[in-house]
């Protein structure tokens, strides 16, 4: 049905209409079987070329005929003038008379009379022949047209590696919730404890890759979410985000109780945490600390359900701070870790922080 549409379009619709459709699906294409290394698709940009050269060939003859239509008139009228001279020849034979004719009467002057006079036109001189005009070489202008495509879709191929582009570059993802969750009662004192979203505002920043070593990357996922402390009835806050590179995560959390650090230090001693360290952030008690993330899977196929045991993930480094300079309870964490187990120095977390918290207001009240 398309092709029946199309014969029934004019010529000069027709053909460059199929010229700009080749050429643009030619050079596409070639270009992601460049980018692609794909043989396939670069035979059917090949394709498209050829097809448009084709179709560029024949326009360019049809724009020849139509600008020297006096090449094909010049030799229909040589033609004709060769016909009238064949047809004046007979009629300038002398007739046979059947009367005796006069001997003063000169019968050659009277034959030469007859003879066919050139024709000179409109009363000027004998038209001169036309000097042959210069052929030019269609073929050529046609392949010339396709190497232009191919300049075209090369300098597209090419112009991302020289010309770097900002829109290229992924779009790092944003921490607005736009749906109205309906926060618990833990968030609803004076002052008010910091939201996920808050959270996560503070932590997504422009240069957190660059604080963590690798300025190339870019966040994949952030998160942020107004949970609350278990085994409190919903009466602690404690708000979480999360921000994901192809290298490292980064989690932040801020618990609102009444546990001042050197408290949580103690605990942190009869737990699992390795290489404790004290020092201060901010001019607040913190501390360093290490322990292992939690590694479970959840398999959504089959009828029950079920996913694998719980097991132990990469080590993660977390620097906990206090929420205020007098450390009248709460605090802020920080954990670092790697799928590949791979952690950054102290100072990392200890920069972060520095960045972060001046965007979370201190805890005022215990």
């Amino acid at each position: 049905m398309l092709g029946f549409l199309i014969r029934r379009l004019p010529f000069w619709v027709r053909e460059p209409l199929l010229i700009a459709v080749g050429s643009v699906f030619g050079v596409r294409i070639m270009y992601l079987a460049f980018s692609d290394h794909d043989r396939v698709a670069a035979g059917i940009g090949l394709v498209f070329i050829v097809f448009t050269a084709i179709r560029v060939y024949v326009v360019i003859r049809a724009l020849r005929a139509r600008r020297h239509p006096g090449q094909a008139a010049s030799g229909a009228a040589a033609a004709g003038h060769a016909a009238a001279q064949a047809q004046a020849q007979p009629q300038a034979q002398p007739q046979p008379q059947s009367q005796p004719q006069h001997p003063l009467v000169l019968q050659p002057q009277h034959a030469l009379s007859l003879q066919p006079q050139p024709e000179t036109g409109a009363g000027g001189p004998p038209a001169r022949p036309r000097a042959p005009e210069e052929k030019h070489n269609a073929w050529g202008q046609a392949f010339a047209a396709v190497a232009v495509f191919g300049a075209i879709g090369a300098v597209l191929w090419l112009s991302p590696r020289f010309v770097p582009s900002e829109n290229n570059k992924p779009q790092a993802p944003s921490c607005s919730d736009e749906t109205d969750e309906k926060l618990p009662k833990a968030y609803k004192g004076s002052p008010r404890p910091v939201t996920g979203e808050e959270l996560c505002n503070a932590l997504n920043r422009t240069d957190l890759a660059t604080l963590l070593g690798t300025p190339g990357e870019t966040a994949t996922t952030v998160s942020g979410t107004n949970n609350t402390a278990p085994l409190t009835d919903e009466k602690v806050a404690q708000p979480e985000a999360e921000v994901k590179f192809d290298t490292y995560t980064v989690q932040i959390s801020a618990t609102y109780d009444d546990l001042s650090t050197d408290q949580y230090v103690k605990l942190m001693k009869f737990g699992n945490e390795q290489n404790i360290r004290t020092l201060k952030v901010l001019g607040r008690p913190a501390v360093l600390a290490s322990d292992y993330t939690m590694k479970f899977e959840i398999n959504l196929g089959g009828s029950g359900g079920t996913g694998g045991p719980v097991e132990q993930g990469p080590l993660a480094r977390t620097l906990s701070v206090a929420l205020d300079r007098h450390d009248r309870g709460g605090f802020c964490d920080i954990t670092v870790w790697s799928t590949s187990g791979a952690l950054p120095n102290d100072s990392v977390l200890v920069d972060i922080a520095e960045k972060v918290l001046p965007k979370i207001p201190e805890r005022t009240t215990r």
